[in-house]
């Protein structure tokens, strides 16, 4: 009998942002190391894949990774960690392609660091699986979309088209910063080479990809903003 290989789901989150808009509030560690409630940011978006039954995450890692590291090592409360450091900026996509490379799994989950949304990524996979699309994204309804840029999908929830920042929309679905990414997507972008996974993957080849989106109505904050930096201070500890 053939052996069958169970793959454990495993995820990649994106940890060297430089935190420009906390440097007011939070300038000697990277973003997703700034304190909240006396615990790294990073604490919380661990604890999440725990509770949803991950045992493995790739930290990637640039700016002062050393602290990372150092606060993390090899394990997080039963979750392995391993850590894809760059040594010049990649921008999110080469970053992604770099972290691809210490993982086990052919489709990961995909979560940047400095924000925590609450989904079920277990049906983010599904989904993945049962629309056999390369990219499933995880979309938030907001009341002020504007400010992150808004996405549309259409009635099967294939996502249609992406809107820049503007203070005029109003409320719609945003990009929540999760993605259920299968590797094969960026198979064609070498190792070491900077790119945006916003601009030239999400935004760039939505019309030729058949990309989905998975909605949520979860808590969601993004700390990257010093108004939300400060509200993540009672919030957070109440989940």
């Amino acid at each position: 009998m053939k052996e069958v290989k169970i793959v454990r789901p495993e995820a990649i989150i994106l940890a060297g942002g430089f935190g420009t808009r906390l440097q007011s509030v939070v300038s000697d560690v990277p973003k997703p190391m700034a304190p909240v409630a006396g615990r790294p940011f990073l604490c919380y978006l661990l604890e999440s894949l725990l509770r949803q039954g991950y045992t493995r995450a790739v930290l990637a890692t640039g700016y002062l990774h050393e602290k990372v590291e150092a606060c993390f090592g090899s394990d997080y409360r039963g979750l392995a960690l391993a850590y894809a450091r760059e040594t010049s900026p990649l921008g999110t996509g080469g970053a992604i392609v770099n972290a691809l490379q210490h993982c086990q799994a052919d489709s990961v989950t995909v979560l940047n660091g400095d924000t925590l949304l609450l989904a079920d990524l277990a049906e983010l996979r599904q989904l993945a699986l049962q629309k056999a699309t390369p990219l499933a994204v995880v979309l938030r309804a907001v009341d002020d979309a504007g400010r992150y840029g808004a996405v549309d999908t259409d009635a099967d929830g294939r996502i249609t088209s992406f809107h820049e920042k503007d203070p005029a929309h109003g409320p719609g679905l945003i990009n929540g910063g999760i993605y259920q990414l299968h590797r094969s997507l960026l198979a064609d972008r070498a190792v070491g080479e900077p790119f945006s996974f916003e601009r030239e993957v999400l935004q760039g080849r939505f019309r030729e990809e058949a990309f989905y989106g998975y909605r949520t109505d979860g808590y969601f904050i993004d700390i990257g903003v010093p108004d939300d930096y400060r509200r993540a201070q009672t919030e957070l500890p109440l989940l």
